[in-house]
């Protein structure tokens, strides 16, 4: 299936949950947010909330600093 992810087109398997896209993209997720078609995904909801056809994910990274 096909997803668009941070604003890239990719193909992932299908029935793909959020924390298998994750995994597949190598994306560290110490300190991260997840959001599909610009709705937050809580963390204890990735292994069960399975991405459709051309859903947008947004996966960001928090960096530090001062």
């Amino acid at each position: 299936m096909e997803l668009i992810v941070n604003g890239e087109n990719k193909n992932f398997p299908d029935n793909s949950t959020l924390q298998a896209i994750i995994d597949e993209l190598k994306i560290e997720e110490k300190v991260m947010a997840a959001a599909v078609n610009m709705e937050i995904v809580k963390k204890d909801e990735w292994n069960s909330y399975t991405v459709k056809e051309n859903d947008k994910l947004e996966l960001l990274q928090f960096v530090g600093g001062g």
